[in-house]
């Protein structure tokens, strides 16, 4: 199953190893889950990890981010936005995080903000799932356990 994931879920998975975040990128590591990944996104979970109060609040260093961002090229699904369909969201970081779960063919958009990502009605978005980090865990719990 491809995902995309927002920034705020992967800021979050470092953050804590507790949450529901965490368990998603945990899910992405052992190869149950396929994280759709776009250079623009790709370049905004660097800007995100590389900055000194992220840094700082999660306890990393520079080479830390590089070894993260290796990760994250390694197992991600490469994704070309080959159009602009905008959704014209209020963030233009959250518009492209909506292409890339749209040209990757992302069953679930997960972000912790998903009141960011509401579409306007004329704008239908049905074969993206937009859901928190806990309620794709409970999700991936009733499906793939017993």
């Amino acid at each position: 199953m491809v995902i995309t994931i927002d920034t705020s879920v992967l800021f979050q998975a470092f953050y804590s190893s507790r949450g529901a975040s965490h368990q998603i990128i945990r899910l992405v590591r052992s190869g149950e889950l396929t994280m759709a990944i776009s250079v623009p996104v790709f370049q905004e979970y660097r800007d995100i990890l590389s900055r000194y109060e992220n840094q700082s609040a999660l306890n990393l260093e520079e080479d830390d981010v590089d070894v993260i961002m290796q990760f994250i090229a390694t197992i991600g699904k490469p994704t070309n936005i080959s159009y602009r369909w905008q959704p014209n969201l209020r963030g233009e970081n959250d518009n492209m995080i909506v292409e890339l779960a749209r040209a990757s063919g992302s069953a679930f958009l997960v972000t912790r903000n998903t009141k960011d990502f509401q579409i306007e009605a004329d704008l239908q978005n049905d074969d993206i799932r937009i859901v928190t980090p806990g309620e794709f865990i409970r999700r991936w719990r009733e499906s793939h356990e017993e």
